[in-house]
C-alpha cells in the first residue's frame, strides 16, 4: 500500500504544486491521478520515488517512510514507466529490460533470459531483444518500457502517461494488454494521465486533482461518473457520463439465436439464411463473426467473400457490460447486436430495445457520500 499523508510541494519561488494532499493507493490495484495541466499529478507521482522531494508531509510504502530510505535503493525497487518508454538508445532492447536486474547483481545470463521472457509476456517477439529502440515502433517501445519496469519484479509500479505517445488504436491495445497483465500480476500501481476516459478504463480508483494540487474527488470509476462531487469534477468528466457509466453495469439481456453463413458460401445459400430485413451474418470456419452481408444486392452466381461485408458493427461479450451490448446493437447494420463468447465465437444477437429495458430496470450506483447517513 502506498500512502501520502499531508504531502505538500512548494518550490523556492513560492509556486505551490501540491497542497496538503492525502491519498492511499491500495495493494494490488491501479490508482489513477487525473486532472488538468498544472494540477500536480506528475509531481505527486515523482514524490513517491523521490525524484522530487516533498516540502512537508510523509510518503510510505507498506509502512516504510520513503524519506528514510536511500533514494537509489528505493527507485530500484519501484517499476517506473514513462512516455516514449524512456529507453537507453545505445543499449539493445534486451539490455534495456535487464538494466535494473543487472544493477541489483543478477547474473548476466539469467538477466537476459528473464528479459526475453518478459518481452514475450508483454506481447513482443523475444527476437526483437537484439534490436535497438530506434528500430521499434512507438507501441513496441512502450511495451519494452513496461517489460523493463517489471524486470526486477517490483511490488509497486509508477506510470507517468505511459500510453499518451502512441496513436489511438495502439493505445487501446496497450491498455487492454496492460490490464490483462495486471490481472495476472496484481501490482500496486499509481498512474498519471490527462485523459479521463483512460483513467476510467484503467483505474480501480480515480483521483481527480484540481489546479493547486488538491484532490477534488477520489472514487471508483462508476461512482465518479454517477456522482461527481462538484461542478469542477462534472465539467472535467465531460458529456456522455451516463453512457460511459454503462461500461460498469451488467444485467441479463435476451440473447437470440442468429442464423449465419460461412464466408465463401454461395449467394443463393446466403439468401435462404437472411432475415426479413435482408441481412445475414457471415462467420469464419470457427464461427467467429466477420460482418454482415445483403445477399439480395449480390450477383446470383456469386459467393460471399469479405469484400461484400459491412464491417461497421462492434461485438459484445456474453455477460459483458451493457454499454458494449447497446453499442453492438446500435452499430450493427441489421440492428441486431452480435454477441460472442470469450473465444470470439458467435453466441447470438441482442436488440437495442431489450438492452434499454435492462438499463431502465437496473439500479443506479449509490452515492458513497450517503453511506452511514
Amino acid at each position: 500500500m502506498i500512502r501520502l499523508d499531508g504531502v505538500t510541494k512548494q518550490y523556492p519561488d513560492g509556486t505551490l504544486a501540491v497542497d496538503d494532499l492525502s491519498l492511499t493507493a491500495p495493494d494490488r490495484a491501479i490508482t489513477v491521478l487525473v486532472g488538468p495541466s498544472g494540477c500536480g499529478k506528475t509531481t505527486t507521482l515523482r514524490m513517491i520515488n523521490r525524484m522530487i522531494e516533498p516540502t512537508s508531509g510523509s510518503v510510505t510504502i507498506d509502512g516504510q517512510d520513503v524519506l528514510a530510505m536511500d533514494a537509489a535503493e528505493l527507485r530500484r525497487g519501484i517499476g517506473y514507466v514513462i512516455q516514449h518508454g524512456g529507453l537507453f538508445p545505445h543499449h539493445t532492447v534486451e539490455r534495456n529490460v535487464a538494466a535494473v536486474p543487472l544493477l541489483l547483481g543478477t547474473a548476466k545470463k539469467r538477466a537476459i533470459s528473464r528479459a526475453r521472457e518478459l518481452l514475450e509476456l508483454v506481447g513482443l517477439d523475444p527476437a526483437l531483444g537484439r534490436r535497438y529502440p530506434s528500430q521499434l515502433s512507438g507501441g513496441q517501445q512502450q511495451r519494452v518500457g513496461v517489460a523493463r519496469a517489471l524486470a526486477a519484479e517490483p511490488p509497486v509500479m509508477l506510470m507517468d502517461e505511459p500510453f499518451s505517445a502512441v496513436d489511438p488504436v495502439v493505445r487501446e491495445q496497450l491498455q487492454d494488454e496492460f490490464l490483462r497483465l495486471q490481472g495476472e500480476l496484481g501490482k500496486t500501481i499509481v498512474m498519471v494521465t490527462h485523459d479521463i476516459d483512460e483513467a476510467i478504463k484503467m483505474g480501480d480508483h480515480v483521483a481527480v486533482l484540481r489546479v493547486g494540487g488538491r484532490i477534488a474527488q477520489l472514487a471508483r470509476p462508476h461512482e465518479l461518473l454517477a456522482h461527481p462531487a462538484d461542478g469542477f469534477v462534472a465539467d472535467f468528466l465531460g458529456r456522455d457520463r451516463g453512457y460511459r457509466a454503462l461500461g460498469f453495469a451488467t444485467a441479463d439481456i435476451p440473447i437470440h439465436p442468429e442464423a449465419a453463413v460461412t464466408v465463401g458460401s454461395s449467394v443463393r445459400e446466403a439468401r435462404t439464411g437472411a432475415g426479413a430485413d435482408g441481412w445475414v451474418l457471415v462467420v469464419d470456419a470457427e464461427r467467429r463473426p466477420l460482418g454482415w452481408a445483403r445477399p439480395a444486392d449480390l450477383p446470383d452466381e456469386g459467393s460471399i467473400d469479405e469484400s461484400a461485408l459491412a464491417l461497421g458493427g462492434t461485438l459484445a461479450g456474453s455477460g459483458g457490460p451493457l454499454r458494449t451490448a447497446l453499442d453492438a446493437a446500435l452499430s450493427s447494420p441489421s440492428r441486431r447486436g452480435v454477441v460472442v463468447d470469450d473465444d470470439g465465437v458467435l453466441v447470438g444477437t441482442c436488440r437495442a430495445a431489450e438492452v434499454l429495458s435492462a438499463i431502465e430496470s437496473s439500479d443506479r450506483p449509490r452515492d458513497p457520500s450517503l453511506d452511514g447517513a
